[in-house]
C-alpha cells in the first residue's frame, strides 16, 4: 500500500484524536489514566505529524520511524482492550483481539512506505 494512504490513515487517525476523544481516553490502560487527556492529545499530535511528515520527502524517514514507535508506544493500548473485554462493550470481542497482529503489520507498512523516495 502506498505513502499517500498511509499518511492520510494517519492524518484521519490523528484528527479523530481531537474529535472523539472518549473513546481514545477510555482505552488509555488504567496505570495511565491519571494522564489519560495528555496522552491522547500528544499521540493525536504525533500521528498528525507523522502522517503528515510521510508526503515530505526531507521527513519522510523519520515520520515512518516516529510512526513505528507511536504504534509500539500505543499496543499497550490494544493489548489492554483485549484482556478486558468487558470494558469495550460496544466493539465485538473479535475486533478487540484482530488489532493485536495488525499493529506489526501497521508498522512493516510504515516501514516499506517510507523507505523509497
Amino acid at each position: 500500500m502506498g505513502r499517500r494512504l498511509l499518511a492520510a490513515f494517519f492524518v484521519s487517525a490523528g484528527v479523530n484524536h481531537f474529535v472523539n476523544p472518549r473513546f481514545y481516553e477510555a482505552i488509555v490502560p488504567p496505570s495511565l489514566k491519571h494522564e489519560r487527556r495528555r496522552i491522547v492529545q500528544i499521540s493525536g499530535v504525533a500521528e498528525l505529524a507523522g502522517g503528515l511528515g510521510v508526503l515530505i520527502p526531507s521527513t519522510r524517514r523519520l515520520a515512518g520511524v516516529g510512526l513505528i514507535a507511536l504504534l509500539a508506544a500505543v499496543f499497550p493500548a490494544n493489548l489492554y482492550m483485549a484482556r478486558e473485554p468487558e470494558d469495550f462493550k460496544k466493539l465485538p470481542r473479535w475486533a478487540l483481539f484482530a488489532r493485536l497482529p495488525l499493529q506489526p503489520l501497521m508498522m512493516l507498512w510504515a516501514w516499506r512506505a517510507t523507505r523509497s523516495s
